[in-house]
Protein backbone atom coordinates (compact mmCIF):
# COMPACT_ATOMS: atom_id res chain seq x y z
CA UNK A 1 0.00 0.00 0.00
CA UNK A 2 0.98 3.49 -0.81
CA UNK A 3 1.95 6.40 1.58
CA UNK A 4 0.15 9.68 1.73
CA UNK A 5 -0.75 11.72 -1.51
CA UNK A 6 -0.37 15.36 -0.90
CA UNK A 7 -1.38 17.42 -3.79
CA UNK A 8 -0.90 21.22 -4.34
CA UNK A 9 -1.47 23.99 -6.79
CA UNK A 10 -3.84 26.28 -8.25
CA UNK A 11 -7.48 26.90 -9.72
CA UNK A 12 -7.35 29.24 -12.27
CA UNK A 13 -10.47 31.01 -13.29
CA UNK A 14 -10.05 32.94 -16.87
CA UNK A 15 -13.22 34.74 -15.94
CA UNK A 16 -15.56 36.08 -12.96
CA UNK A 17 -18.13 33.45 -14.75
CA UNK A 18 -15.84 30.67 -13.87
CA UNK A 19 -14.83 32.22 -10.50
CA UNK A 20 -19.07 32.19 -9.64
CA UNK A 21 -18.94 28.82 -10.86
CA UNK A 22 -16.36 27.48 -8.72
CA UNK A 23 -17.74 29.66 -5.49
CA UNK A 24 -21.42 28.16 -6.27
CA UNK A 25 -20.16 24.95 -5.95
CA UNK A 26 -17.18 24.77 -3.43
CA UNK A 27 -18.80 25.03 -0.05
CA UNK A 28 -20.65 21.43 -1.48
CA UNK A 29 -17.57 19.88 -3.34
CA UNK A 30 -15.66 20.89 0.31
CA UNK A 31 -17.85 18.76 2.30
CA UNK A 32 -18.11 16.10 0.39
CA UNK A 33 -14.18 15.61 0.14
CA UNK A 34 -13.55 16.01 4.00
CA UNK A 35 -16.16 13.48 3.86
CA UNK A 36 -14.19 10.46 2.04
CA UNK A 37 -12.82 7.50 3.40
CA UNK A 38 -9.08 8.34 3.51
CA UNK A 39 -8.94 12.05 3.20
CA UNK A 40 -6.95 13.90 6.06
CA UNK A 41 -7.57 17.33 4.98
CA UNK A 42 -8.77 19.17 2.12
CA UNK A 43 -8.73 23.08 1.45
CA UNK A 44 -9.52 25.19 -1.20
CA UNK A 45 -9.14 28.81 -0.42
CA UNK A 46 -9.75 31.95 -2.87
CA UNK A 47 -6.35 34.14 -3.15
CA UNK A 48 -6.21 37.98 -3.12
CA UNK A 49 -6.65 37.44 -7.13
CA UNK A 50 -10.73 36.50 -7.44
CA UNK A 51 -9.70 34.47 -10.06
CA UNK A 52 -7.41 32.01 -8.66
CA UNK A 53 -7.76 29.47 -5.68
CA UNK A 54 -4.86 27.53 -3.62
CA UNK A 55 -5.65 24.03 -3.28
CA UNK A 56 -4.15 21.50 -0.85
CA UNK A 57 -5.22 18.41 -0.95
CA UNK A 58 -4.13 15.40 1.41
CA UNK A 59 -5.00 11.75 1.21
CA UNK A 60 -3.99 8.53 3.18
CA UNK A 61 -3.06 6.87 -0.24
CA UNK A 62 -3.29 6.20 -3.46
CA UNK A 63 -6.39 4.09 -3.42
CA UNK A 64 -8.18 6.89 -1.50
CA UNK A 65 -7.23 9.60 -4.04
CA UNK A 66 -8.25 7.25 -6.79
CA UNK A 67 -11.68 7.07 -4.95
CA UNK A 68 -11.88 10.79 -5.18
CA UNK A 69 -10.89 11.25 -8.74
CA UNK A 70 -13.65 8.86 -9.63
CA UNK A 71 -16.69 10.50 -7.17
CA UNK A 72 -15.74 13.30 -7.90
CA UNK A 73 -15.72 12.97 -12.42
CA UNK A 74 -19.55 12.35 -12.27
CA UNK A 75 -20.41 14.74 -9.83
CA UNK A 76 -21.68 18.46 -10.51
CA UNK A 77 -17.90 19.91 -9.01
CA UNK A 78 -16.53 18.49 -12.50
CA UNK A 79 -19.94 19.47 -14.45
CA UNK A 80 -19.73 22.94 -13.32
CA UNK A 81 -15.46 23.41 -13.20
CA UNK A 82 -14.94 21.80 -16.70
CA UNK A 83 -12.59 23.82 -18.66
CA UNK A 84 -10.98 25.80 -15.61
CA UNK A 85 -7.22 25.43 -15.29
CA UNK A 86 -5.75 23.25 -12.97
CA UNK A 87 -2.10 23.92 -11.54
CA UNK A 88 -1.48 20.51 -9.68
CA UNK A 89 1.81 18.85 -8.24
CA UNK A 90 1.10 15.52 -6.48
CA UNK A 91 3.94 14.07 -4.18
CA UNK A 92 3.69 10.83 -2.66
CA UNK A 93 5.11 10.31 0.53
CA UNK A 94 6.57 6.96 1.99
Amino acid sequence: MSGELHLIGRLICKTPDEADRVKTTMDTHIALTRGESGCLSFEVTRTDDPLIWTVAERFANDAAFEAHQTRTASSEWARLTSGIERDFKITRMP
